[in-house]
């Protein structure tokens, strides 16, 4: 059967491309000059992560070592604080309930010490760079391209030159999982800034506040409740990107998934999910019910 093609030049129907060849030489001198770096730069990579990894076993062994009784006292207590509501109190008690029943705290601890740890440095590493963008918009260019290439790029990607920098492992999944998560904390760090009202920062440089004094007093107060926005959703992220990071070593939750799946167990992965769901939902509650009550302190103030 004829078609449009058939009748027109080949170069209007194949679009002209770079030969295999070439395409093949670049793909080797990348791939080249990549495993040059992490042969000659591996050691000291591995030395530099060390205490990041001795953090994460320290943590993981404080939650799966510890009687259940504390841990979830100490989770209600962190809920209740920052909540100050009774539903989400229950809910939590009776999702971790549930998860214990079926056979899988000790899973859940394991996946709540890496998103704690992966969360705290999406913190440590996005405000700062969210701030630095509040205050340059050239920053800001520079940093956004960036972000959406993290935001956008498929997940598995990630796992490529992180596993053959630092191989298999919990540190690998972790770096894997922070790249991952920390954009919407940088974006909305940035936005919450620039969001503060105009007329509260000529009055903070009115009463003579040094640019510290007016980020330390007035900004970062003010943009709490967009930056916990950005909080709970890096958490969530990092909740989804675990059972991929599974793939590379991490264990807990989402290893189980991802067993389930090879070996089609619905049972398996639909109780590790729900559990997964679980831990969503009483992050998701507290946190956003936390952002909630610092907007109504904020509006006070400001009012």
């Amino acid at each position: 059967m004829a078609t449009v093609c058939s009748y027109l030049p080949t170069i209007l129907c194949k679009f002209p491309s770079i030969s295999d060849g070439s395409i093949r030489v670049v793909r080797k001198f990348i791939d080249d000059g990549f495993k040059s770096f992490v042969r000659a730069w591996g050691d000291v990579i591995d030395t530099v992560m060390q205490p990041l990894q001795w953090f994460l076993n320290t943590l993981e062994g404080i939650f799966t070592g510890s009687p259940w009784p504390i841990i979830l006292i100490a989770m209600v207590a962190i809920v209740y604080y920052g909540s100050r509501d009774l539903k989400i109190v229950i809910g939590t008690v009776l999702s971790m309930a549930a998860i214990g029943a079926v056979g899988l705290w000790n899973d859940t601890m394991i996946t709540l010490a890496m998103v704690t740890v992966c969360t705290l440095i999406s913190i440590i590493v996005g405000i700062p760079i969210g701030i630095a963008m509040a205050r340059s918009n050239r920053t800001q260019a520079v940093v956004n391209p960036i972000l959406d290439v993290m935001q956008t790029m498929p997940s598995f990607v990630y796992l490529i030159p992180v596993v053959m920098i630092f191989g298999i492992g919990k540190v690998p999944g972790l770096i894997a999982v922070v790249i991952y998560a920390v954009p919407p904390m940088i974006r909305l760090t940035n936005l919450g800034i620039r969001l503060v009202d105009k007329e509260v920062l000529e009055a903070a440089d009115a009463f003579g506040s040094s640019q510290l004094q007016r980020l330390k007093n007035v900004q970062i107060p003010l943009a709490l409740p967009t930056i916990m926005a950005g909080i709970n959703q890096t958490i969530m992220m990092s909740l989804a990107m675990v059972v991929i990071a599974s793939m590379i070593g991490v264990g807990g939750l989402g290893r189980n998934v991802l067993q389930a799946i090879n070996n089609q167990f619905f049972t398996v992965g639909f109780l590790n999910g729900f559990a997964l769901v679980a831990i969503a939902i009483i992050f998701d509650r507290t946190s956003q019910a936390y952002g909630k009550r610092l907007q109504k302190h904020s509006e006070v103030i400001h009012g």
